[in-house]
């Protein structure tokens, strides 16, 4: 055992190849890879797994992990959490990140625990879609994408959403979880 996931083997990252720790959770990060891929039209090359996103709060700092950033034309368009459980309580920490990963406001949030999924409009917070199937294709991210301008995230709206991770996801978080790193 790892922290506070039951290692099962090893397993090969669908996107990259990449040799991991095959865990439950693993599992489904892997088939939610596959149905970006094989059902929503996304390339491999669009979909980047396990982003890293440095967070502060006061003198704390810490590093998480996004687990999918998908990019149309170099440009970060949609974020994917994958957290067991409820959905609803994923929400806020989702749309910070989505204010945090990139300079800009990313427009699509979607938080899912493998068989569900909330699809939250990362501008207002509202959701946009429900269930797996309705997580956006890759044409209908790329029309909402051209409809859209890069709205630039301020200094000071960063450093409240960083804020808000880090309590959701940092404070908030098993003392266990090593997919966490407080620095």
């Amino acid at each position: 055992m790892s922290g506070h996931h039951l290692i099962l083997g090893e397993c090969s990252d669908f996107l990259t190849g990449e040799t991991l720790q095959d865990t439950l959770d693993e599992r489904y990060r892997q088939q939610l890879a596959r149905l970006l891929v094989e059902s929503k039209g996304f390339l491999k090359g669009d979909i980047t797994p396990r982003v890293p996103l440095r967070v502060t709060a006061g003198g704390k700092c810490a590093q998480l992990q996004i687990d999918f950033a998908v990019s149309i034309e170099a440009t970060i368009a949609m974020i994917l959490k994958f957290g067991p459980g409820s959905l609803t309580t994923r929400h806020r920490p989702a749309l910070a990140a989505s204010r945090l990963l990139a300079p800009y406001q990313i427009a699509v949030a979607v938080v899912t625990n493998g068989q569900d999924a909330d699809i939250l409009d990362g501008f207002n917070g509202k959701r946009i879609g429900r269930g797996l199937a309705g997580i956006p294709t890759r044409r209908e991210l790329a029309g909402r994408m051209a409809a859209l301008k890069r709205v630039p995230v301020s200094p000071q709206r960063a450093a409240i959403e960083s804020r808000v991770l880090y309590a959701y996801d940092v404070d908030g978080s098993c003392p266990c979880d090593d997919t966490i790193c407080r620095l």
